[in-house]
């Protein structure tokens, strides 16, 4: 049972905010004292293995969570996404670009122009610190993006879809294929095991691990026609798989 007068749900950026203007040892003692239990945690944040809650928001507002964004891609995926890429021309969407990275690894492509939108403002600041330019820049979410329908000659999200709730992933993937004229690239972890093993929670996010025949009955249910490759990225459960959608 809740306890009385405590929201079951605080908005991330109030919870970010909430965290800059909070002593360290104190903020510490909290975090610590809800993995205990003594204090509740907010109803979106139960989560078991096996079971999808509510979709992690807090890591997005994180600095530190930022400073991952922007190493986790080295030597695999931020070498793997020019190829994927490199015949097209027009502009191209990075959907939860995060902090840029991803788009500052395609510059060198001639005929590229990538645009990137993330939920968090903070992520879209860090992007912008970058020296990507504000006006390639949205702030919205993935599911209800500002764009007019097939303005982008690709689209693409890396590591991005497997931490949406089952229930979120169809919005998440029509408005993908509203806003893009050509194919989408979709870089997901499945389960090295093959297995569908659900809803898992680690240290800083939720994300499904499931197998590949999860997946594509979710991205048929959008797209006629959808290829797998294989990604170099490992980690932990999981190891990477491209899924690449044709209109």
């Amino acid at each position: 049972m809740r306890a009385q007068g405590l929201p079951s749900r605080i908005s991330p950026r109030a919870r970010y905010a909430a965290r800059l203007t909070c002593p360290p040892v104190v903020w510490i003692a909290i975090t610590a004292a809800r993995n205990r239990g003594w204090l509740p945690v907010p109803e979106a944040d139960r989560v078991t293995a096996g079971t999808t809650g509510g979709q992690d928001l807090d890591a997005y507002w994180d600095p530190e969570y930022a400073k991952i964004l922007d190493t986790w891609g080295d030597g695999n995926v931020w070498a793997e996404i020019p190829l994927l890429l490199w015949a097209f021309e027009g502009p191209v969407l990075d959907i939860a670009c995060g902090t840029g990275k991803t788009m500052e690894s395609l510059e060198p492509l001639q005929g590229v122009k990538v645009y990137g939108c993330d939920i968090s403002d903070l992520l879209i600041d860090k992007a912008a610190e970058r020296g990507i330019a504000r006006e390639r820049l949205e702030v919205c979410d993935a599911r209800d993006t500002p764009y007019a329908d097939g303005h982008f000659a690709a689209f693409y999200s890396i590591g991005s879809l497997e931490h949406f709730p089952d229930d979120t992933i169809p919005a998440f993937l029509r408005e993908c294929r509203r806003v893009t004229r050509g194919p989408t690239f979709h870089q997901i972890p499945v389960a090295s095991s093959g297995r569908d093993e659900g809803w898992i929670r680690q240290s800083h996010q939720s994300f499904h691990n499931n197998s590949v025949s999860w997946w594509l009955e979710r991205f048929r249910a959008v797209y006629p026609t959808v290829s797998v490759l294989d990604s170099t990225w490992r980690g932990g459960p999981s190891v990477g798989r491209w899924f690449i959608c044709a209109p």
